[in-house]
């Protein structure tokens, strides 16, 4: 009996003692628990104060820069009413044209008109990222914003921008010399030289651009490039001035090759090729016929007489005009007939037309006018997978 008595008594005994265990752990869990929740409050408390000041920081200084702006545009502002020349906006291009039009003599007035026509775009990656083309080449066509860097005038207009006047009215070869107000037209000659033309996206590499249908000339800075989209662009209903739509004054009656034409390309290819953006002289020759399909002739070698001893009488009568002189370089008498020179890809070609627009494609040579810029030109085996 006095055994079991003593053994209830422990019993009783190790169930107080483990309830009181259990009671302590508790307690002292709910303190360490209580401990680290006001520890975890003061933290959050201190993240939520240094977030409140980083907003009040950052709303301060935007409150700063929308002032500076608003200062900066208010003095330009009123620098532009006081004296609208003397402000500007200057501008450092992005890429350079490396075009098979060496020269402007032959170089399309509008784009698409020689579907051939091709042109690497190449970038200067110190501004331009490579990744900055990305995408481009799921679009057909890009938009171009280039600078008409080959005008006579250039140095006055970027020189003293400020005492810089244009002319008005400018002649329209569509017009045969007639004149029309400078923003009817599309003339390089223009307050603003800056050019803007379409292109189709043929590849792209890295850092270039493959065009084709081009009227650039080669060695074009290009200020911006944009996609060309047509569900908002393309004006189907939109009107232009009949002379515009008159295309039959710069389209020639036919364009015809000489039996020396093609084996003198041929011998011209092996140096030629290396830089060239087509896959074969044939090629090539069909670029001549696409760009000679039209009359390249500016206004006043059309108005001269096709007879060496009437275009000197001519030329003596004009020599105070400086794109007449220019177009002379085009030119060579010989004989009876004017020969006209155009270069494509370091190419010459010499070709005749008569007074009835019919074209004789002569011979092609080497041209003397190739830039040191054709030395980093890529040619077609870097398209050629693009090209087939």
């Amino acid at each position: 009996m006095a055994s079991a008595t003593d053994s209830s008594k422990w019993f009783r005994v190790t169930i107080a003692i483990a309830v009181a265990l259990v009671s302590a752990t508790t307690a002292t869990s709910v303190y360490v628990y209580k401990k680290k929740s006001r520890n975890w409050m003061l933290k959050i408390r201190e993240l939520e104060s240094s977030l409140e000041h980083s907003n009040k920081k950052c709303a301060a200084e935007r409150k700063g820069r929308i002032r500076a702006q608003q200062t900066i545009q208010k003095a330009l502002s009123q620098g532009k009413a006081e004296n609208p020349k003397a402000n500007s906006y200057p501008m450092t291009p992005i890429a350079t044209v490396q075009s098979c039009f060496s020269t402007r003599n032959g170089t399309p007035r509008q784009p698409l008109l020689v579907p051939l026509s091709r042109a690497c775009l190449v970038f200067d990656t110190s501004q331009v990222p490579p990744a900055a083309l990305d995408g481009l080449a799921e679009y057909s066509h890009c938009w171009i914003l280039y600078v008409f860097h080959l005008n006579t005038n250039a140095d006055k207009v970027w020189g003293e921008p400020a005492n810089f006047t244009f002319k008005a009215k400018v002649r329209v070869p569509k017009l045969m010399g007639g004149k029309m107000g400078v923003f009817a037209t599309r003339s390089p000659h223009r307050p603003c030289p800056i050019g803007l033309t379409v292109a189709k996206v043929e590849a792209r590499q890295g850092h270039m651009l493959l065009l084709s249908g081009v009227d650039l000339v080669d060695g074009t800075p290009v200020l911006d490039i944009k996609p060309y989209l047509p569900y908002c662009e393309s004006i189907p209903d939109a009107l232009m001035p009949k002379w515009v739509k008159e295309d039959n004054k710069i389209v020639v009656a036919s364009v015809q090759f000489s039996d020396e034409f093609l084996p003198s390309l041929t011998s011209c290819w092996v140096t030629a090729e290396k830089k060239s953006l087509y896959a074969s002289p044939e090629e090539f020759q069909r670029l001549v016929k696409q760009v000679l399909s039209f009359d390249i002739r500016s206004v006043s070698q059309r108005r001269r007489p096709h007879k060496s001893n009437e275009v000197s009488k001519t030329v003596n009568n004009i020599n105070e005009i400086t794109s007449d002189l220019e177009d002379e370089m085009d030119e060579e008498i010989s004989g009876s007939d004017v020969t006209y020179h155009l270069t494509l890809e370091g190419l010459e070609i010499s070709y005749k037309i008569d007074t009835d627009g019919n074209v004789l494609v002569e011979k092609a040579a080497l041209s003397s006018y190739i830039k040191s810029s054709n030395q980093n030109r890529s040619g077609y085996m870097v398209w050629k997978d693009t090209l087939g």
